[in-house]
């Protein structure tokens, strides 16, 4: 095991297989490809000189180079090829059965000192190693796919690992240019244990029609700057790996947010498994493609015809950060704004507030001083919610504080004229209590957008069982006008994003409560291996863990999952005052300014 691992072989030459080759060869390790079929043998030899071909045509490799990767890669249709191999990579099919049948195989032809890794993202390591004759030189290696981008790769230790083993492929995912992170053997790991649970959340809610596909992947892709929203991460994933995946997750964890959304089992049986079938939850040009075409679920071009109130004059309700932020958004797109706070001179701050931002704007050459001036003018401070009185839409801004809205909203009654929309930019509360603190229910709706809103691109559109039609058609249109995107969804706890985002988050958590794993290898897992621009421990200190806490008991309190119980650590930290970055320290700690 204290041998370099300069002789790799990898057994199963699927998509995973063929990545795993490609970044061993062009690191120049000798490797030996193994797999039953001809065809996948001939497909990996096929991907891999494309590969090298367009590393040559963009100047990255030479062609000698090329032609030195290619010779390194020999392929065999007999385990026996890896007689000679210091390190076998298996990446078969996610089954305990056929993974165990290569290891007890392996057993009678690699040598004593040669060590064995599985390139399972969820079944039990311990359990492959134990029916192994040496288990101690079994341990995970997971990548994460497309392998030759993505930076993460998990070490994956049982209790029987010999540590020269794990030295030796840390080393190895290093020399690769890998960034090798160290778990121990629990279902999912770190990445995946973390990314299933929320991908399985979102099967299930598009599984109850609560939002369409595409608005489901549009909101976490706008609202939390994802690379790929989840359903779509499913297809490309493969609808029936990740049901195994599940599987797994939840016969150790026995946790209901791990238990398959029985949508899974629905398109895994009728073989609609994704990209790679042409068809999951959504339709392909082809089997293999990624080029989305319309089908029976596809929303018509027709789906925001008209139809809605005419909007010329906006209120905004509300001094602080979010309320400036909108009434900017409003004025940029031509709206006449009054935006009113408790005070004058509250008002007048928050118009500052908005100067200074515009200012910015200016100074990185995206809008003219002209246009700056334009904007400005188009806002009208105002002291008192009586200025709006005249206004056609009023949303309101102020503290997420459910008596604070109802109140507010009691007075908007009063106050707006007949006809005007009335909307809320809650992120968690219910909007129908909003409504039933007015006269006109029928003229309430939920229209969340996200920090910094003049930058971020959603707005999530919450209409209760009381909002009228032309309501949300007005809302939706107007989204439109102010370019940000509106996604469509029902009026209960976290909306899409939160409900969502959070539960994620909570299991991060509760990864490090458990020991399992450190804040930084988390963080560094979700970004590297997941696509995430932020860790969920940089992200929790940025949001703020009091705020978090509230928007996880609401989502306990309403869906009374165990699952979604806060993690004991949060509510801690919470209790001691350390809220992330606005104190100085959550998770980590940071410096006073």
């Amino acid at each position: 095991m204290d041998t370099p691992l300069s002789t790799i072989a990898v057994v199963g030459l699927g998509t995973m297989g063929t990545g795993i080759a490609d970044v061993l060869a062009r690191a120049g390790r000798e490797v030996i490809g193994i797999d039953i079929s001809d065809t996948a043998a001939a497909q990996a030899v096929a991907a891999l000189e494309s590969s090298t071909a367009r590393a040559v045509a963009r100047e990255r490799i030479t062609e000698e180079e090329r032609q030195d990767v290619l010779a390194r890669f020999r392929t065999f249709s007999d385990l026996q090829a890896a007689a000679e191999a210091d390190l076998v990579i298996e990446v078969v099919p996610e089954s305990y059965e056929a993974k165990q049948e290569v290891f007890r195989a392996l057993d009678g032809i690699v040598r004593p000192d040669a060590i064995l890794a599985t390139g399972t993202n969820a079944l039990s390591v311990t359990r492959l190693a134990a029916d192994s004759a040496h288990p101690e030189r079994v341990l995970g290696l997971h990548f994460f796919a497309p392998v030759q981008a993505m930076k993460l790769v998990e070490v994956v230790s049982s209790v029987l690992t010999d540590p020269r083993a794990v030295d030796a492929v840390t080393r190895l995912a290093q020399d690769l240019g890998k960034e090798p992170v160290a778990v121990g053997d629990r279902a999912g790991f770190i990445a995946d244990g973390l990314l299933f649970g929320y991908l399985n959340q979102a099967a299930a809610m598009y599984e109850a029609k609560y939002a369409s596909r595409e608005d489901i992947d549009a909101a976490m892709k706008l609202g939390c700057g994802l690379p790929m929203g989840p359903l779509a991460l499913l297809d490309l994933v493969g609808v029936d790996t990740a049901r195994t995946v599940l599987e797994a997750m939840y016969a150790a964890s026995h946790d209901r947010l791990h238990a398959p959304a029985p949508i899974l089992k629905q398109l895994s049986e009728a073989g609609l498994t994704g990209r790679k079938a042409g068809r999951g939850f959504y339709t392909y040009e082809a089997p293999g493609s990624g080029e989305v075409v319309p089908d029976a679920l596809t929303p018509s071009a027709s789906a925001d015809a008209d139809g809605g109130r005419e909007i010329r004059s906006v209120g905004v309700a509300g001094s602080g950060t979010m309320a400036s932020g909108i009434a900017e958004v409003f004025a940029k797109a031509g709206y006449a704004v009054v935006l009113a706070a408790r005070s004058q001179e509250k008002a007048d701050t928050a118009k500052a507030r908005i100067a200074k931002s515009l200012a910015r704007s200016v100074d990185k050459g995206r809008m003219t001083a002209e246009a700056r001036d334009t904007t400005l003018a188009l806002i009208t401070p105002a002291g008192s919610l009586d200025a709006f009185a005249e206004v056609d839409l009023a949303v309101e801004a102020v503290a997420e504080d459910l008596a604070v809205k109802q109140e507010l909203f009691g007075r908007l009654d009063k106050i707006c004229k007949p006809g005007a929309v009335l909307a809320t930019t809650t992120s968690s509360l219910p909007v129908i209590a909003c409504a039933r603190a007015t006269s006109r229910p029928q003229d309430v709706i939920g229209m969340h957008f996200f920090n910094p809103a003049p930058a971020m691109k959603l707005v999530e559109i919450v209409r209760t069982v009381l909002t009228a039609d032309d309501v949300h058609a007005t809302v939706r249109e107007v989204t439109a006008k102010i370019r940000k995107h509106p996604v469509d969804c029902g009026d209960r706890a976290g909306f899409i994003v939160n409900a969502l985002l959070f539960p994620y988050l909570n299991n991060a958590v509760k990864m490090v409560q458990e020991h399992y794993a450190t804040l930084d290898d988390i963080d560094a897992a979700m970004k590297l291996g997941g696509g995430y621009p932020m860790g969920p421990f940089e992200l929790l200190d940025v949001v703020g863990l009091d705020v978090s806490l509230a928007i996880e008991q609401v989502l306990h309190r309403e869906f009374r999952d165990p699952g979604l119980a806060p993690a004991p650590l949060l509510e801690h930290l919470v209790a001691a005052g350390c809220l992330g970055r606005k104190t100085g320290r959550g998770f980590r700690e940071y410096a006073r300014r």
